[in-house]
């Protein structure tokens, strides 16, 4: 049985902070054992808060400057992760953090210059998981049902609820997976209204009242009725649903978001045979959000240990990163819309030091 050892990093798109996991894989043919041995999560400090919040609205060569500045920051994570824990991975997989993500125009855009991100930390780095897929006409999201599919086979459905939610399952043999909301993404530009990083709980959101207008008007953007394989990005919050959020008390705008989550959650996997569904990333942390879920489906909603919670994406991008290296299709066409699957993702290696 063949172990390596892989530090994974996501950084989603509701800013929450990087989230770093230092991963054992066991594996045997097509069957993989994994151990989660240290993860953190390290919140932006302001400056790069804002600087990745303002990236959207950037010239090309800010940001190409930020990509490499950002690279080199999280080069410098690393390093300081895996001295931390006296780790010695056998290499580093990074999603990034995505700036455009436009697809129907064969475009995708996540920073942190993988050159820049080996030089720091001197590990061997994976990382532009997006682009050949993207390329080959597909949404290049989500990629974590590869993951899904080979870690966590025992659960009928994945849903992940981080700044955007999407779900994963299997369809008689083929993996499916799309994106189905913004989530946190606009629950902590909400809450930011009050001050707040985040609404713990949910509890600002379970005392306000939902707005049945507000809420037919986010329900009825014509993505909702699309079908997969669909993706979004910020784009999609910043062209549809931020005008929206007006007008309301935050608590009131709180309730009927977190309400427009829940139903949209709900319609596409009322469709699919009663089963298990897991649900991670941030979201599955709002308590009120979880009820709502529950409230709205036949499903069983398990909300695993802390670790698969807040980790469970930066492990897969360690997944992937160990496919791609070993030459094994780590996104699937079935899930993108593409027309082939990929062992995608761009390799960099380096010496410390260099």
């Amino acid at each position: 049985m063949k172990e390596t050892t892989a530090i994974g990093l996501m950084s989603g798109s509701s800013l929450d902070g990087l989230d770093i996991a230092l991963v054992r894989f066991k594996e045997e043919g097509e069957h993989y054992d994994f151990q989660i041995l240290a993860a953190e999560t390290l919140p932006y400090p302001d400056l790069w808060k804002r600087q990745l919040a303002e990236a959207f609205h950037k010239q090309p060569e800010e940001l190409a400057q930020l990509d490499k500045d950002y690279g080199r920051y999280l080069g410098e994570q690393v390093l300081a992760f895996a001295k931390k824990h006296n780790a010695h991975p056998d290499f580093v997989a990074s999603h990034g953090h995505t700036i455009f993500h436009r697809p129907e125009e064969r475009y995708t855009l996540q920073i942190g210059d993988g050159q820049a991100l080996a030089k720091a930390c001197g590990f061997t780095v994976v990382n532009d998981f997006r682009t050949e897929d993207v390329g080959k006409g597909g949404q290049g999201a989500p990629l974590v049902p590869i993951g899904d599919k080979l870690l966590f086979g025992d659960y009928e459905m994945c849903l992940n609820i981080g700044g955007i939610a999407n779900i994963s399952y299997d369809d008689n043999g083929r993996r499916i997976a799309y994106d189905l909301c913004i989530a946190n993404q606009a629950l902590n530009y909400l809450a930011n209204m009050n001050d707040l990083d985040y609404d713990k709980d949910g509890e600002l959101a379970r005392s306000g009242e939902v707005d049945h207008t507000l809420l037919k008007k986010l329900n009825n953007l014509p993505f909702f009725i699309q079908d997969p394989p669909k993706s979004m990005g910020r784009e999609f919050f910043e062209a549809n649903q931020k005008s929206l959020l007006q007008g309301l008390s935050v608590p009131d705008m709180l309730a009927t978001f977190v309400e427009h989550i829940a139903l949209q959650i709900s319609i596409p996997i009322s469709l699919l045979p009663k089963g298990k569904i897991l649900v991670t990333g941030g979201g599955a942390r709002n308590k009120f959000l979880m009820e709502r879920l529950q409230a709205r489906t036949k499903h069983e909603v398990v909300i695993p240990k802390k670790e698969i919670i807040d980790y469970k994406e930066a492990l897969i991008f360690a997944f992937l990163g160990l496919r791609r290296l070993e030459g094994k299709t780590n996104v699937l066409a079935s899930v993108t819309g593409a027309e082939s699957d990929s062992c995608s993702g761009r390799i960099w290696r380096t010496i410390l030091g260099n």
